[in-house]
């Protein structure tokens, strides 16, 4: 038995193969859900009233959607040119830390510099220390050949131990009674509610025009063409003339900012102070929107919001139910392996020989 690509892939296939995905997740976790002694209608129906049933619901899940659509657009961008980002996370860390550093250290009563030059100052710290932390392992990648699977993995255990040694030292908050926090931004530097009365912010509407810049750029410029032509095939390109160290870099630079202002905006629309446990895996979940997308920036949002609403309709449903809030991430791991599948199968077929 070996995979043959078919000769032109079906529309019709293309578009029924994510609705099989789906389907075959239901299936998987609704037995899940039968072992849990749990009816399965009662579960799904409290999963999507928990995230989509109210208004205060759609702000939960938009509020924990916009971190994942901006780590999922940094791995969009990298994985499109065959750069294997997972550092993400410690990314994420690095632009709340320099969000934090220029906008809550000054120290003094008022804003050491305007407010209209102080916030952007702010978000273009935090894209840069995203940035250059990916930068390194690209040019390793480039320069010496060292996987940067392992190298942004390992990225993000240092980057947490950083944040754990600031947070108890030159960013510690005197006045967190002794919690480990960092100093809170000033409170004019937090980002505006787009509903009053709930979480939801204005850095919602920065993720999703992010997410149309970056389709933007793949679509109608040239270092789009270039970071398709790369991670297409990377020896073609340079034979073609594709600067593709250039492209590398420049793909690490635009992915590792997008996950750094991920931080800065979860700092100054939710948090606004770092700690330990701020990101519950935004930056490993931004894989998951990522490849659930297709690769696709406009599909990152669909699949941020999907995934956000299953992570905050779980919590609802297991304090009504009682089933674990695990089948959240069953859900999830599951829909991402059921689209690869699908996809897949529907690019190409199996043949027995």
């Amino acid at each position: 038995m070996r995979l043959e690509r078919r000769s032109q892939a079906s529309a019709a296939a293309l578009v029924l193969a994510p609705l099989g995905a789906v389907a075959f997740t239901l299936l998987v976790s609704s037995l899940l859900v039968l072992w849990a002694g749990a009816p399965v209608g009662q579960t799904y129906g409290l999963l999507l009233q928990g995230a989509f049933g109210s208004l205060f619901a759609w702000s939960e899940t938009l509020t924990r959607a916009i971190p994942l659509i901006l780590t999922g657009l940094a791995a969009t961008v990298a994985f499109r040119a065959r750069l294997f980002n997972i550092g993400a996370e410690g990314q994420l860390y690095a632009g709340a830390l320099a969000a934090v550093a220029v906008g809550g250290l000054h120290g003094g009563e008022g804003l050491a510099l305007p407010l209209w030059l102080l916030f952007p100052l702010m978000m273009l710290a935090a894209a840069l220390a995203g940035a250059l932390l990916l930068l390194g392992p690209a040019l390793m990648k480039q320069r010496l050949g060292v996987d940067e699977v392992v190298t942004t993995l390992l990225l993000n255990f240092i980057v947490l131990l950083l944040v754990s040694a600031l947070l108890d030292g030159v960013m510690k908050d005197p006045m967190a009674m002794g919690w480990p926090q960092s100093v809170s931004l000033v409170s004019e530097l937090e980002l505006s509610r787009l509903v009053e009365g709930t979480r939801v912010h204005s850095g919602l509407i920065g993720a999703v025009l992010l997410a149309l810049l970056v389709w933007a750029l793949f679509k109608y410029t040239v270092l789009g063409f270039d970071i398709r032509a790369v991670g297409a095939n990377p020896r073609a390109a340079a034979f073609a003339g594709v600067p593709v160290t250039r492209t590398v870099v420049l793909v690490a630079l635009l992915s590792g900012a997008l996950a750094g202002l991920a931080g800065a905006i979860e700092v100054a629309g939710r948090a606004s102070y770092v700690t330990l446990d701020m990101s519950p895996g935004y930056g490993y979940s931004g894989i998951v929107i990522a490849m659930l997308a297709g690769l696709n920036p406009l599909g990152v949002i669909a699949a941020g919001v999907f995934v956000a609403g299953v992570l905050v309709g779980a919590d609802s449903m297991s304090r009504a139910i009682g089933v674990p809030t695990y089948l959240a991430d069953v859900i999830v791991a599951v829909a991402l392996l059921s689209v690869l599948v699908a996809t897949l199968l529907a690019q190409y077929r199996l043949r027995w020989r």
